[in-house]
């Protein structure tokens, strides 16, 4: 049974339809892709599925329960997180302690909901932990709003991991980022999918998307237009016509 089970969302603006029928799983220890032309109604599936945004149609299910009229944070509670396209950091606190923030909040969720603390660790341990994962280590003293766009991305995703959630969407989480750094990225996602988590990526780098996810949902113009692993949507004529080019090069893509 998929963790993340989205079915058949229409979203509709006025007269205009951003999303149609969309259909959408993700699975424990699995990294899901979703790619498409800007525009495509990418985020607007992230905006629903985590609660920000209603769907006209449709119904998002999390194990099986329809999650589809919670708000937002009775969703993150059920495991959900989520980083932005546009950062979303408290940048007057350090590192350390935007992921102390978060992890803080996490305990007290537990503790509301009178259940036994997931881990032992305190907030500032958690931290701590996911610093040193994620390699944070030389800026995890240093405020968040002078790092660089690619090192604070990794902030903003160490900062969702520090709510211990079950299901990870990443909206364009290399962004910014070099060579080196999306290699240490890539290796970062590929860890947390070994250890259980279910991942949705949201990327523009084509590359990226092809080398981590195991299976890729392509949309265009609201509709999902193809869903197979890598090799599947690399020879995909319709998704090579309309989305990845002429040409074999996933590269000249943007997602």
């Amino acid at each position: 049974m998929a963790l993340l089970d989205v079915r058949a969302i229409t979203v509709r603006f006025g007269g205009n339809l951003a999303l149609t029928d969309v259909d959408l799983t993700a699975e424990s220890s699995c990294i899901t892709g979703l790619i498409g032309p800007n525009g495509a109604g990418k985020t607007t599936l992230f905006n629903v599925i985590t609660g920000l945004l209603p769907p006209t149609r449709g119904r998002v299910l999390v194990d099986d329960e329809d999650i589809t009229g919670l708000p937002p944070f009775k969703r993150a509670r059920r495991g959900l997180a989520r980083t932005f396209q546009r950062l979303e950091l408290f940048g007057l606190l350090t590192v350390r302690e935007n992921l102390t923030v978060a992890a803080d909040i996490r305990r007290g969720w537990s503790r509301r909901q009178r259940q036994a603390v997931a881990t032992t660790e305190s907030p500032a341990d958690t931290a701590a932990r996911i610093i040193a994962d994620i390699g944070l280590g030389e800026v995890a003293d240093e405020r968040a709003d002078s790092l660089p766009t690619g090192q604070a991305r990794l902030v903003e995703l160490g900062r969702a991991l520090a709510t211990q959630p079950r299901l990870l969407l990443l909206d364009e989480p290399a962004s910014g980022q070099d060579e080196t750094e999306t290699a240490r990225f890539a290796a970062v996602l590929r860890r947390l999918s070994n250890d259980g988590m279910a991942v949705v990526l949201v990327e523009h780098d084509v590359h990226l998307v092809m080398d981590v996810c195991d299976t890729i949902h392509v949309l265009d113009f609201g509709k999902i237009l193809a869903v197979g692993t890598p090799a599947d949507i690399r020879h995909n004529e319709a998704v090579l016509a309309a989305y990845l080019g002429s040409g074999s090069s996933a590269r000249k893509g943007q997602a």
